[in-house]
């Protein structure tokens, strides 16, 4: 078996133009890599096509510049054509071995499982590179999404080689112990883009973090 490092670990920042206006966005998601931010991910749910190219494109160039991977959500096309990194699925989205058909064998594909550790078993059977579940708290991004409970990461860490993200009201505080618990990152919105310092917020989760955890399936 091979010992392999995560390559979604840390703070994993969601850009959401819902929280952040086009005139933030850029100087937001450069605050959050100064604090620590190792994955960001664009957010956008509107249907304004060529605002979120040029968005994801801009973001994806700021985030290589900082080495840093950059993640479209939900949109396969739009990571392709943004040159991001990967893309994150969620429920009524493509499937992983859709988008890896779609973005080649070197893209990160991310699924969103919810609570559900069949479903990130699945996930990893099919050639995701990391599962995210939760929310673990209340969010505001989804009040009414289900909820999850610490338990699901240690028993989906006894049973997953791919990372682990834990998602949904994530605070500093909260943090530890779903860290403890398994999470390899916390992907986390309000938690940083709705601060008045985004790099300062960023920093109090990044230095949560562990060294890099390795996995050997």
């Amino acid at each position: 078996m091979t010992a392999v490092i995560p390559a979604v670990h840390g703070l994993y920042a969601i850009a959401d133009t819902g929280v952040l206006s086009p005139a933030d966005l850029m100087a937001a998601v450069a605050q959050a890599i100064d604090g620590g931010a190792a994955v960001v991910q664009y957010r956008d749910k509107s249907s304004d096509d060529p605002r979120r190219l040029t968005q994801a494109t801009a973001l994806a160039q700021l985030c290589h510049d900082r080495g840093v991977m950059f993640i479209v959500n939900d949109d396969v096309s739009l990571a392709g054509a943004s040159g991001a990194d990967g893309v994150h699925l969620g429920r009524d989205d493509p499937s992983p071995p859709a988008a890896r058909r779609a973005l080649g064998r070197g893209a990160i594909i991310g699924v969103s499982c919810y609570n559900d550790l069949s479903m990130a078993i699945e996930a990893q059977q099919q050639g995701a590179d990391y599962v995210a579940f939760g929310a673990f708290f209340v969010s505001p991004t989804k009040p009414h999404a289900v909820r999850a409970d610490a338990s699901l990461l240690r028993r989906a860490k006894a049973r997953l080689c791919v990372p682990v993200v834990a998602i949904g009201g994530i605070t500093p505080h909260t943090a530890p112990a779903l860290i403890t618990a398994g999470a390899d990152a916390v992907a986390v919105i309000h938690g940083v883009f709705g601060q008045p310092e985004p790099a300062a917020a960023a920093r109090r989760y990044a230095l949560l973090f562990p060294p890099a955890r390795h996995a050997a399936c």
